[in-house]
């Protein structure tokens, strides 16, 4: 076996040709790593809402809050299904909430997007106990006053606190703080008065969902049942990681299928770039790799060395290319979320899953880019090489 500290010299003697190559492959695990980042932001962004002791009811086909009707007299029957938790006081522990969109300028771009604007009680905050204020204070009950996620502050006009924006036309509400809710997707929120909401939006007597707190995750079952089985209500019941899982798929999958489509176009080039600059490596070392061969080292030998050094060049681009990515761990990045038709801002999450993925990806460009040259390498005669 030839020292890997030969391949590590040859690498080190070929300084602008190792720079260039390294450098392309860290661009295509950049652009991978970045893709697969903000796929997994996105889960965690709409999972971390989440919570395996609650449940959420919709109306039987829904899939999402917005679609979705209950009617007023139905919540207590929610309520009082097996298996919901109660309070110090005997009450229930649940949210019967409304959500609409509104259609809102972004700040720094042309057009309007859409904004989730959910109508809660006083109370809501200490159902979510994640949720906390980082500005402001929390808005008076039965008041035309407003809070919002810290995610859209500075992404959407008039969402600033002390700011106004109209709920409905003549009907302006203020902004009087600002929330975060643990990197949810509530932090793309704004949360008004709930009977203001249903009033502007003439949904009185209507609920978009309820939420309620389980006694225990094992209590989902006997819950579901006591709701589904009423066939009066027309109700379904999920769990609530469940019914954000549903809600991020099909956004994660379309950020990955994208990401994966311009990394395979750009891992093409960089393999080409590697098999090149390997290539260039056999052509100049032939007297080298002439004097292994009448060393003894096998025509194997030859070949997996030169695997190596292409694994090695590959594998110091893909460090570089994951170290660069963490950097968009700052970044906030905003899509309209499908399922909810409203725009959410997302951050990429590093994870080390996804950046061992794109290092792995990185050195299978090496792997592949160096396997003929290093075949090459292999065949050479040695007295030929010897003789130059």
């Amino acid at each position: 076996m030839i020292p890997i500290r030969y391949n590590v010299r040859s690498l080190i003697v070929r300084k602008a040709t190792t720079i260039a190559t390294a450098i392309g492959i860290a661009l295509v695990v950049f652009v991978l790593a970045s893709a697969l980042m903000l796929a997994a932001g996105i889960k965690k962004t709409l999972g971390a809402g989440g919570r395996a002791d609650t449940a959420i009811v919709l109306r039987m086909g829904s899939d999402g809050e917005l679609g979705s009707t209950i009617e007023e007299s139905s919540v207590a029957l929610i309520l009082a299904a097996p298996g919901v938790k109660a309070d110090e006081h005997g009450k229930p522990l649940g949210a019967a909430e409304a959500v609409v969109v509104a259609a809102m300028s972004k700040i720094g771009a042309a057009g309007v997007t859409n904004v989730t604007i959910r109508g809660v009680t006083d109370d809501a905050m200490t159902f979510r106990p994640e949720v906390h204020m980082v500005a402001g204070r929390p808005a008076r009950p039965g008041s035309d006053e407003a809070v919002v996620g810290a995610r859209l502050v500075g992404h959407i006009k008039g969402l600033e606190v002390g700011q106004t924006f109209d709920l409905k036309k003549n009907r302006p509400v203020t902004i009087v703080g600002a929330f975060e809710a643990a990197g949810s997707a509530y932090e793309s929120e704004v949360w008004v008065d709930r009977e203001l909401l249903r009033q502007a939006y003439n949904r009185q007597g209507f609920f978009s969902s309820v939420r309620v707190r389980l006694e225990s995750p094992t209590k989902f079952e006997a819950f579901r049942a006591g709701v589904e089985n009423d066939k009066r209500l027309g109700l379904q019941a999920l769990r609530e990681p469940t019914f954000y899982e549903n809600q991020s798929e099909q956004l994660a999958m379309f950020i990955k299928v994208m990401g994966g489509i311009v990394s395979v176009f750009f891992a093409a080039g960089a393999m080409i770039g590697a098999m090149i600059t390997m290539y260039a490596a056999v052509a100049s070392r032939q007297r080298e790799i002439g004097t292994l061969r009448a060393l003894g080292f096998s025509r194997f030998g030859v070949l997996t060395s030169f695997v190596i050094e292409a694994v090695l060049l590959a594998a110091l681009g893909g460090a570089v290319g994951a170290a660069a990515s963490t950097a968009m761990s700052f970044v906030h990045f905003s899509l309209m979320n499908q399922a909810s038709w409203s725009e959410i801002v997302f951050s990429f999450d590093p994870t080390p899953q996804v950046l061992v993925t794109a290092l792995i990806f990185g050195c299978g460009m090496g792997l592949i880019g160096g396997i003929l040259p290093a075949v090459q390498a292999a065949r050479t005669s040695p007295l030929k090489a010897i003789r130059g």
